[in-house]
């Protein structure tokens, strides 16, 4: 790991703790927003460690790095294994190339269609 990375996340870790102590205390959106959180990774029909897998995959596609720092670690916590948490990475990896895909097809159809029909 790259020096930058292993700051870069220190200071997620860092920045978390110090706004939920403050947010909690003065927010009540805040402490709903916690309370949401740890009803939705409650075991269900879909166990902790699932839900953290989902979220590991959804931080990917919506970059976001204090998610994906939050959602690992939880992962770990609850046995996941470093295989478990690539093939979530993995499945983030194909969704937000998927959408792309099919942007692309688009693309190409409009390129397609001013091409052939006179209208440029």
């Amino acid at each position: 790991m790259e020096n930058l990375d292993k700051v870069k996340i220190e200071k997620i870790i860092k920045t978390r703790k110090q706004a939920h102590a403050f947010y909690s205390k003065k927010s009540d959106v805040y402490r709903s927003f916690v309370e949401m959180e740890q009803k939705t990774y409650k075991d269900g029909n879909l166990g902790k460690l699932q839900k953290e897998l989902i979220a590991i995959g959804i931080s990917v596609v919506i970059n976001c790095e204090s998610c994906m720092e939050w959602h690992i670690k939880q992962a770990l916590d609850d046995g996941a294994t470093e295989e478990m948490i690539i093939e979530a990475i993995e499945v983030g990896i194909e969704m937000a190339g998927g959408p792309a895909t099919a942007s692309a097809r688009f693309a190409m159809n409009v390129l397609e269609y001013y091409s052939t029909s006179g209208v440029v």
